[in-house]
């Protein structure tokens, strides 16, 4: 993303002009939009004009439209982002008030003004436009028969191909079909690796399977990398690094960013470092419950106790149509950071944050145990009983 102009008053109202350069940019338009916000940026709008004999006819014609944000669409395959609303800015082509959508497509310019710009929001623009934060994990997630080829950026967990081939059992005396339906099925995901995987870009490739299949792969993949001389395997062998995973589907993705090794070469990586978070939560959970709190309210005493070590919430929640609940998420945030707390904000397109999801999407490790907060749930309950 290209940070062209940032135009903000004291009171943190005011507008930012963007360009989004990569399909993830869109991602992270999709999270700086809000209903209410005003878009101002190209689009084609069908117009009808009318000639000097009286027939109609309608062209297409490129304009620039400012629009009352009402709808926001996004398809995260795709990347592609539909925005829905009213016409607030004179135009010769379109009437105030009349509805329009624009499509707002990579490296077209857009500006987007807003009443207030929250701490949350202008994060994500830093983050956005700084180059470090790219995609520089690749997965293959496999089992006989299946495979997910993924890339893992700093936001969301893209499935880029699927690959499913029909193996069928090895029967005594006879494993010929057997081989030949793996053989093929290896060699389609070997393609699928060299056609998504820009290794330019990635650090690191992760191969993840149950049992022998990620090793049984490795080996096919570079003895024929070998016999066909393919120096794009041959050059970046050291990135693969195997580990398990209980299954080829993409859910198991979490197992192999927790695995240590893995950790340890991703250190530097978001993901890795939401995924750990997640584990250290759930870990705490098991064996000092005292010191893992989940939900906004519990989340919200914890704070007010300045008991917060580490803040972990789901993007999802400042998505939130209601301004006073948004408002509510983000002075949560920046109180846990004023307390010298971390936050680490999930992406609800990645595996860990789908998971943090299903824990009502704000959850918390403690510095110390706060356990009155349990004992009050109680008593109140027996009151109300």
């Amino acid at each position: 993303m290209k940070l062209v102009r940032k135009d903000l008053e004291k009171d943190n109202a005011g507008q930012v002009t963007l360009i989004p350069e990569e399909p993830e940019d869109m991602w992270h338009t999709y999270n700086l939009l809000q209903v209410g916000d005003s878009l101002r940026a190209s689009t084609i709008r069908k117009v009808q004009t009318e000639s000097s004999t009286g027939s109609v006819g309608s062209n297409r014609i490129r304009t620039t439209l400012t629009l009352c944000v009402e709808t926001i669409d996004f398809d995260s395959q795709a990347c592609q982002l539909r925005v829905k609303g009213t016409n607030i800015q004179e135009n010769e082509y379109v009437k105030m008030g009349a509805y329009h959508t624009i499509e707002l497509e990579p490296n077209r310019q857009f500006t987007l003004a807003k009443k207030q710009w929250d701490s949350v929001v202008l994060e994500r623009i830093e983050q956005a436009c700084d180059p470090a934060w790219s995609a520089d994990v690749a997965a293959v997630v496999m089992q006989e028969g299946l495979a997910h080829v993924c890339l893992v950026t700093p936001s969301m967990t893209l499935t880029r191909a699927k690959v499913e081939v029909n193996i069928p059992r090895k029967r005594k005396g006879n494993c010929s079909q057997h081989d030949r339906a793996l053989e093929r099925f290896y060699e389609q995901v070997v393609q699928a690796i060299q056609r998504h995987i820009n290794f330019e870009v990635v650090k690191c490739v992760l191969v993840a399977s149950p049992g022998f299949v990620r090793e049984q792969f490795c080996d096919y993949m570079f003895q024929q990398a070998v016999k066909t001389d393919n120096k794009l395997l041959l050059e970046n062998r050291s990135k693969f690094l195997q580990v398990h995973s209980s299954s080829g589907h993409k859910y198991a993705l979490k197992e192999a960013l927790c695995d240590p090794t893995v950790t340890s070469r991703l250190s530097d990586t978001k993901a890795a470092g939401e995924v750990k978070a997640l584990d250290d939560f759930y870990k705490m959970l098991q064996h000092e419950p005292d010191r893992a709190f989940y939900g906004l309210k519990h989340v919200e005493k914890a704070n007010e106790a300045m008991a917060i070590d580490t803040l972990l919430i789901s993007d999802e929640l400042f998505r939130h149509q209601d301004v006073a609940t948004r408002a509510r998420y983000v002075k949560l945030v920046d109180s846990v950071r004023e307390n010298m707390g971390t936050v680490r904000i999930f992406s609800s397109l990645h595996v860990s944050g789908e998971q943090l999801g299903q824990l009502t999407g704000v959850a918390a490790i403690l510095r110390f145990p706060v356990a009155e907060l349990s004992d009050q749930e109680d008593e109140s309950s027996s009151e109300e009983d």
